[in-house]
């Protein structure tokens, strides 16, 4: 366990969460929650390195929104460790979706150790962006591939930024990072808010990233992730750039010149009016659009007119 690692607890019992908070002490980030519903806002837009859940009285909702968590292909690779009191009868583990669990009078010996394990085997067996906490390459593949397998209608989106190794050259790589995981933040968060179940965003690295929805709404989505990138990216630059509009950086070729704000371009396809057979064939054609959008200039986002009729940006 790292300092830097997020726990999120989720339990009613303050006599348990004193225990857990003493024990984990500044080992990492702990954040506490009564209930597993009031605990989803943190989950969705930080994605925790792990869930430490008290499987209490509540059994049925706090299992029930459990299990949706872990179902959905963005937060699945997140893992729980479950607390059971010392008299529960255990339930069946093919209706709860955890990684290992812990009797409440084995706290003080065994928490330790335990998320420990869970971290580790998570690690090994879930490939993430250390930086984002998003699915990477790996995932984002067999999500593609299985969807196309199964015949399922979806679109793609392949996102990622323009002017952003000037902005790196000049404000240095920490505050690049911020960029892109206010970016993976922004567009996780616009997912999930058009599309609450069965969405997907991945990290493939650097500053591109994609997500998968329902071909229906991933231009409501794409539109808004767009606009409030525009919004936002300005608050990243010192007051006399974000004044200027522009910074002085040196290009590939160690030249200098004036670069623009950073800009956001997003390009889309689907599978609704043409047939994909291989993830890697859906995947070139979002980048095509992508790059078609970058030529467009500014943040926008581009639909493959081949099966749609294309956006303004």
């Amino acid at each position: 366990m790292k300092k830097e690692n997020t726990i999120a607890l989720v339990t009613g019992d303050m006599a348990l969460e004193g225990i857990i908070a003493r024990l984990l002490g500044d080992a990492c980030v702990l954040t506490t929650f009564t209930s597993m519903h009031s605990s989803l806002d943190y989950i969705y837009s930080t994605i925790p390195d792990m869930l430490v859940v008290d499987i209490g009285a509540d059994y049925a909702s706090t299992v029930s929104i459990l299990n949706e968590v872990k179902g959905d292909p963005i937060f699945g690779h997140v893992p729980v460790l479950a607390i059971f009191d010392d008299d529960y009868a255990l339930p069946d583990w093919g209706r709860l979706y955890i990684e290992d669990y812990i009797r409440k009078s084995s706290l003080e010996k065994e928490v330790l150790p335990k998320i420990d394990l869970c971290m580790h085997r998570a690690e090994r067996m879930v490939e993430i962006n250390p930086l984002t906490r998003l699915p990477g390459n790996i995932a984002i593949n067999k999500q593609i591939q299985r969807r196309l397998d199964s015949g399922e209608i979806f679109a793609l989106a392949y996102a990622d930024l323009d002017y952003f190794k000037p902005y790196n050259d000049k404000y240095g790589f920490s505050r690049g990072d911020e960029v892109l995981k206010m970016l993976g933040r922004l567009i996780l968060n616009s997912v999930k808010e058009h599309q609450p179940h069965g969405g997907f965003v991945g990290h493939i690295g650097g500053d591109d990233f994609v997500y998968i929805m329902e071909f229906e709404r991933i231009e409501s989505a794409s539109g808004k992730i767009a606009d409030y990138f525009d919004r936002i990216i300005p608050t990243f630059y010192d007051p006399d750039d974000r004044a200027k509009g522009y910074i002085e950086s040196a290009d590939r070729e160690g030249i200098r010149k004036v670069f623009p704000i950073i800009g956001l371009s997003i390009g889309v396809t689907h599978n609704k009016f043409r047939k994909f057979t291989h993830y890697g064939e859906i995947a070139e054609v979002a980048s095509e659009m992508k790059k078609y959008a970058k030529s467009i200039g500014g943040s926008c986002y581009r639909v493959d007119k081949r099966s749609h009729p294309p956006q303004s940006c």
